[in-house]
């Protein structure tokens, strides 16, 4: 369901979506004296039958792919239509991953691919608005996965999964800051 919201409302979500999914995963590991870098991936924390943080992992992560999508339709289609497609199907998949956690495996395993494999947000932002912010986290999330299966370092996959998300937070932010200010007409170049 996609509610009819104002430009800004949607903007002021766009910031909110990934605080709440960083919150959520940052709460989850404080709670999970198990979890370790080098051995686990961030899904580890909402198997729902291993993990008594599930709830707050897989929930939120559900939030955040809600509020995420409500932007991406609610306002960022409106500044950057071709880069809310992408991120609207980005949204959909990190509900996936959180809506089919561990317990399911391969269904499990799909949704993450799915979801790790949709740099074309970054993509589409970085040459629609010509942001070198999406275009340097599209680098560096590129970059981490291709460390990581070089096996140039050593740690679990929830380092690249991190790094990787983590480098589309400045160029979702400043999305999200540009189109709450934005008015029809303006280039917008972030």
């Amino acid at each position: 369901m996609i509610f009819a919201i104002n430009e800004k409302v949607s903007a002021q979500l766009g910031v909110l979506a990934p605080l709440i999914g960083y919150a959520s995963i940052a709460i989850s590991i404080l709670l999970s004296p198990w979890f370790r870098w080098e051995t686990n991936a961030l899904s580890d924390l909402g198997h729902s039958v291993r993990s008594g943080v599930a709830p707050i992992y897989n929930g939120g992560l559900l939030l955040a792919g809600f509020l995420l999508l409500q932007y991406s339709v609610g306002g960022l289609n409106r500044y950057a239509k071709w880069t809310s497609y992408f991120l609207t199907i980005s949204a959909f998949a990190l509900q996936l991953v959180a809506t089919f956690d561990e317990v399911y495996g391969l269904p499990h395993f799909l949704a993450s691919v799915f979801f790790f494999s949709l740099t074309p947000a970054s993509l589409s932002y970085a040459l629609e608005k010509r942001s070198l912010l999406a275009a340097s986290g599209l680098a560096l999330g590129f970059v981490s996965w291709l460390l990581y299966w070089a096996k140039m370092y050593s740690a679990g996959v929830a380092v690249p999964e991190a790094l990787s998300t983590l480098a589309v937070f400045p160029w979702l932010l400043s999305s999200a800051v540009k189109t709450h200010h934005w008015k029809r007409g303006e280039s917008g170049h972030l």
